[in-house]
């Protein structure tokens, strides 16, 4: 399958692959029966992983899985859901990055709330649904961090892990470059910054790395 068609045909797993990475709320339920109706006509690769989550979700409460949520995204630093957190960490170069994933979805019509950052694997995901193309280019630049959080999910045993798998098989293999950089970014984690970063971009772009709800 070449690129081009594969990436329209990711389209539909990136969309409830969103819904389902998002924080828990009383649209839980809908998108749990969407997603099982999406996954009737997914890849077997892409849609078991997507299955077990749902199992995971609808043997759980609601209150529960929301806490689960929290202390999985809001207080695990391995499991940031913020991409160029990875490559960048907090430093001047991640402002510049989320600078231009806005712009790119600026071009592209999608305009974010206030509180929401670019780089947020859900938002990443809700693009690449409606524009698959630019979207899969975003997912492949920012793969070693979208798998060195998927491997932190696992080692942390939630069940978002399985949404992470999902997304991953939409994607082509690791390159050997690229399993280089995970097992880099997994050793030494991401750089620091050795200067201010006020002057390089707005306060709203440099997020505590902490705190993962869309």
């Amino acid at each position: 399958m070449t690129p081009r068609t594969a990436a329209p045909m990711s389209a539909p797993a990136w969309q409830i692959q969103s819904l389902l990475l998002a924080y828990p709320d009383e649209d839980l339920d809908g998108h749990i029966q969407l997603a099982r109706r999406v996954a009737t006509g997914l890849p077997r690769p892409v849609a078991a992983p997507m299955r077990r989550f749902l199992d995971h979700a609808e043997a759980t409460a609601a209150a529960d899985l929301a806490t689960e949520y929290v202390a999985v995204f809001d207080h695990r630093k391995r499991c940031c859901p913020f991409l160029t957190y990875y490559a960048h960490g907090d430093t001047r170069k991640r402002g510049v990055a989320l600078l231009s994933m806005k712009q790119t979805y600026a071009a592209a019509g999608l305009r974010l709330s206030d509180d929401e950052l670019p780089d947020h694997l859900a938002v990443v995901l809700e693009f690449a649904a409606t524009e698959p193309e630019a979207g899969r280019k975003l997912l492949l630049e920012h793969r070693a961090g979208l798998e060195l959080l998927r491997l932190a999910l696992h080692d942390a045993t939630t069940p978002w892990a399985h949404v992470l798998d999902s997304v991953s098989a939409t994607l082509p293999p690791l390159a050997g470059d690229e399993r280089e950089a995970v097992a880099r970014l997994a050793a030494e984690g991401p750089p620091e910054e050795q200067v201010g970063l006020a002057p390089f971009a707005p306060p709203s772009y440099m997020p505590d790395p902490v705190g993962g709800r869309r």
